[in-house]
């Protein structure tokens, strides 16, 4: 949705000053951020993908917490959204006077790709999360809806609300970053790498019916296989675990309230 949404002002903002003929560099641009993310993709499954043992819950764990990361910036992102239309537009009138079609290129490829790799990263992440799943037509679906919404969402800007709406799609990437982040802390503990103290600080997973059957409420079943994957649901959580998403939940409820920028001109 991001990647949609700056690709709609860089092309609305070539029309109202009529650059249209840079056109086609911002499709090559989003060419090849797409080329680049798939490439990013065949990398991961087929190189980064068959570890076992403890390289892969090191592997694994990391990348939840990388992916974590990710969705922490781009919260903070759409809080700053504000002035992300003002800024692209000066870009793109500062390559256009210096008769720069790389620049817009390189901005466009840039942005888009980008975009790729975190969603190439949020979907591995996801499926390490949930295990035995295919999340393919999920992603494929997921990007499809976020192209329209960012559409959607460009075309109407004057009637919707986007600090409402950004709000509440941060507080569903807070709840799954936080998931993601006691999740990762859990593969880093099955890998040895933190300390497990309490491994299972309560267990609610409820007994299983017959084998490959699951109550609802299980973490394979099909409302807690849901919530695993999507908020990072756990039946039996070990202490650090339920640590580490709690303290995610304070920090970023802390930080959210706060700009960065403020936040970084009191620490210097």
């Amino acid at each position: 949705m991001e990647a949609a949404l700056i690709v709609g002002i860089i092309l609305a903002f070539l029309k109202q000053i009529k650059a249209v003929k840079f056109n086609n560099i911002v499709y090559l641009g989003i060419a090849a951020g797409l080329t680049l993310s798939v490439i990013l993709a065949y990398i991961f499954e087929t190189y980064l993908g068959g570890f076992t043992g403890k390289t892969e819950e090191l592997f694994e764990g990391t990348i939840m917490l990388v992916a974590a990361g990710l969705i922490t910036m781009m919260i903070f992102w759409m809080k700053r959204q504000k002035s992300v239309s003002e800024k692209l537009k000066n870009k793109v009138q500062g390559h256009i006077e210096k008769q720069y079609p790389l620049g817009i290129f390189m901005l466009t490829a840039l942005s888009v790709g980008r975009e790729g790799i975190e969603t190439v990263i949020f979907l591995n992440a996801a499926q390490f999360a949930d295990e035995g799943t295919n999340l393919f037509w999920s992603g494929i679906l997921g990007v499809i809806l976020a192209i329209a919404l960012g559409y959607a969402i460009f075309a109407t800007a004057k009637k919707v609300s986007l600090k409402h709406f950004f709000n509440g799609t941060s507080a569903l990437l807070i709840l799954f970053a936080a998931g993601l982040t006691a999740h990762g802390i859990h593969e880093l503990q099955e890998a040895g790498i933190v300390p497990i103290i309490i491994e299972h600080l309560w267990d609610l997973n409820p007994a299983v019916i017959t084998e490959g059957i699951y109550p609802a409420f299980h973490e394979k079943g099909a409302i807690g296989s849901f919530f695993k994957a999507l908020f990072g649901y756990n039946g039996n959580p070990s202490l650090i675990e339920v640590l580490t998403y709690l303290t995610y939940l304070g920090a970023i409820g802390l930080l959210y309230k706060k700009p960065f920028g403020k936040i970084v001109e009191k620490t210097n």
